[in-house]
């Protein structure tokens, strides 16, 4: 891994108010950049590691951070503020988006649960946003744990439902929405954030009605697998909801196959279960969510006034499946990594 060229002085800091106004976005025509649903069947590319017999570069970044490697299963990349030691996670993009790529987090800037920028370099032909540092993914702690009992996963869904309702009522839909985007803000593993808002769609008005197909097999909706009909953004982001929920809940998708044209059936027919042993509360969420209809679906906002929430009480152990799990692998439209 070879040094990159310093950026040229001087590196401008970039004044975020600058770039706070609203302006029209052009996004990817479906069928353009992979924007399709086929879900990649190959084999998960092993991650890379700098050769041991060598000393490990960086490229540096306005004399201010060295730009490390990218974080396992995540477009962001591990980088050093070189004064304070302060680990952080940069994206970094073509000088000519980072406006767009901008202007959903101005939208909801210091959300508690949405990464928030601490900064923003722009060099000579990409600029770099900075964010705080994160401890891991909930698709890899949901893995790791096979599924989460109820009194774990209530604190967890509510802010993860919290986010997507901000994201809604600022104008911002999610569309690949899904565990792998929220990442712990904590070595505790008790507080989510939503790492990015990469493939959202920012509204210009409240319509969001959309047309195009992208999203992760797993997790998309009955109505985004029509061939001709509209949708909306919104309803099909809460859908995902309740996939991500069954999932924590379970330790599988509630929609799964071996082949893509099995799952994407089972998807249009609406045919999952839910296991007996998960609290009626937690059958009524999900059922609640995972409806054919998208207008009978509950809105994020509605969702964490759900009964579920209020019911702080669990059982010490709930029983589980012992044959659950959720996949290491999640295959996903446009995303270079195996997992979520």
């Amino acid at each position: 891994m070879s040094c990159a060229t310093r950026l040229p002085k001087p590196n401008l800091r970039l004044n975020l108010r600058d770039v706070g106004h609203k302006q029209q976005t052009n996004f990817e025509k479906p069928g353009v950049g992979g924007g399709n649903l086929s879900p990649n069947l190959q084999p998960a590319t092993p991650p890379t590691f700098p050769n041991s017999k060598e000393p490990l570069t960086a490229t540096k970044v306005a004399d201010k951070y060295l730009l490390l490697n990218r974080l396992d299963g995540s477009i962001l990349r591990r980088c050093i503020h070189i004064e304070s030691q302060q680990e952080y996670v940069c994206k970094v993009v073509p000088n000519e988006r980072y406006r767009d790529v901008l202007r959903g987090h101005f939208r909801l800037d210091s959300h508690p649960h949405i990464n928030s920028i601490e900064e923003v370099l722009v060099g000579k032909s990409s600029t770099y946003i900075v964010f705080q540092r994160c401890y891991g993914d909930l698709h890899s702690y949901v893995r790791n744990k096979r599924n989460l009992p109820e009194r774990e996963a209530l604190p967890l869904f509510r802010q993860v439902a919290s986010a997507v309702a901000a994201c809604h009522s600022a104008g911002i839909v999610l569309r690949d929405l899904k565990l792998r985007k929220f990442v712990f803000k904590d070595p505790q593993k008790t507080q989510l954030k939503l790492e990015t808002l990469d493939d959202a769609v920012v509204l210009e008005e409240d319509d969001d009605w959309l047309n195009d197909k992208h999203g992760c097999p797993a997790y998309v909706s009955p109505e985004i697998l029509s061939p001709t009909s509209n949708y909306s953004g919104r309803a099909a982001d809460c859908w995902s909801l309740g996939v991500m929920l069954y999932t924590m809940l379970v330790g599988r998708y509630p929609f799964h196959d071996s082949e893509p044209s099995g799952l994407f059936n089972k998807i249009r027919r609406g045919c999952y279960t839910v296991p007996d042993h998960l609290s009626s509360r937690a059958k009524c969420l999900i059922r609640s969510l995972l409806r054919m209809d998208p207008s009978e679906r509950l809105t994020a906002e509605e969702v964490l006034d759900h009964p579920w929430f209020k019911h702080s009480k669990f059982a010490d152990e709930l029983p589980g499946s012992s044959d659950q799990m959720v996949p290491d692998k999640e295959f996903c439209v446009e995303d270079d990594s195996p997992f979520v």
